[in-house]
């Protein structure tokens, strides 16, 4: 068996989470592995530390330490301006070689996937990808992690017990974000890497945002299954007059009706909306994985039998197509009679 680059017995007893940010903070999903790690953390007596990099990252400090973190490992670089997997598994490797520390959380993110998996192979240690929950095993300073196998058809528990540091990606929408009621100042340590001399073999010529909604933070979701025959029109009205997105369960989205980002379940996206309306889908464990956080489930299916019904906290068989037009005119109504203006409008059409 391979050994890692330090083993159970050097390392400290630290959750580190590894932090991605935006122009306008910290990601939702890097807010959701710090609270998670801070619950985790305190009833063992761990600490938490934030493993922050950038050119110049110090404005999300005070972010981090709200989370709870109490310890925040600071690389600063101009090389890391650029969010290079290059460059930053350079710095990230050098810092975690220093500090030894059990655990490190990267996001589920295209990003921080790439991250973990060249960390992985440097140190020569376990990785377990898109993970839906994690624990410290009792008396142990091994995490258990949880995730979904063979298709969705089981949940499987996996651990790292003899290598180190033990690396997971974290699937975003899976966790709550909590804050600490008076969280304290974390110890910032900033961490000198050599660059000198060293030219990155890539280099960034352009990024481009996505321009699809963060469907992890919508309240309302309409969210179509196969039983839609990829005829989505119906649920973007009713996303639009309900304010919310849609969003689709696998086979749409193979048949090229509905966008990638928009996908729902264990290869897709994990949300928790205040109410998703699931219309056609027949409820395989593959889907409801990704919505089994919501507040209200609402399913519509023709067949009476189907999974999706015992998920959901309302049901209503019958054709979808049948339903729906019908909730729509609802809708409608009650939007007209709670606003006066339009109802003196169509009068003054009337007349």
């Amino acid at each position: 068996m391979v050994e890692s680059l330090y083993t159970p017995a050097e390392a400290a007893r630290t959750l580190w989470v590894h932090i991605e940010y935006e122009s306008d903070g910290i990601t939702k999903v890097s807010q959701e592995m710090l609270s998670k790690a801070r619950a985790i953390a305190e009833p063992a007596g761990w600490t938490v530390g934030a493993l922050l990099l950038g050119d110049r990252p110090e404005p999300f400090i005070p972010s981090i330490e709200a989370l709870g973190a109490q310890e925040i490992h600071l690389v600063k670089h101009p090389l890391l301006k650029d969010p290079l997997v290059e460059t930053h598994a350079r710095a990230a490797a050098e810092c975690i070689l220093r500090e030894k520390p059990a655990v490190i959380l990267f996001g589920a993110t295209p990003f921080g996937r790439d991250l973990a998996g060249r960390l992985a192979v440097r140190f020569r240690t376990g990785l377990t990808a898109d993970c839906l929950d994690f624990s410290l095993k009792k008396d142990s300073d091994t995490v258990v992690a949880r995730v979904s196998g063979f298709g969705g058809g089981v949940m499987a528990l996996i651990e790292i017990p003899q290598h180190r540091p033990q690396m997971m990606t974290i699937r975003p929408g899976v966790f709550e974000i909590s804050v600490p009621k008076r969280p304290g100042r974390a110890s910032v340590r900033n961490h000198a890497v050599d660059f000198e001399g060293y030219q990155p073999r890539m280099r960034m010529r352009r990024r481009v945002r996505q321009k699809t909604p963060d469907l992890t933070a919508v309240p309302f979701l309409v969210i179509g299954g196969r039983g839609m025959h990829g005829d989505f029109r119906l649920l973007r009205e009713i996303a639009r007059l309900l304010g919310g997105e849609v969003a689709a369960t696998r086979p749409p989205v193979d048949e090229g009706y509905v966008e990638r980002d928009r996908q729902i379940g264990q290869t897709g996206l994990t949300v928790r909306p205040k109410v998703a309306l699931v219309c056609g889908a027949s409820g395989a464990f593959q889907f409801t994985v990704g919505i089994q956080q919501a507040g209200t489930i609402i399913a519509i299916n023709i067949d009476e039998e189907a999974p999706i019904f015992e998920a959901a906290d309302y049901g209503l068989v019958g054709d979808v197509f049948e339903i729906l037009p019908r909730f729509m005119k609802i809708l409608k109504q009650k939007r007209t009679r709670s606003n006066p203006r339009r109802r003196r409008k169509r009068r003054a059409r009337h007349a």
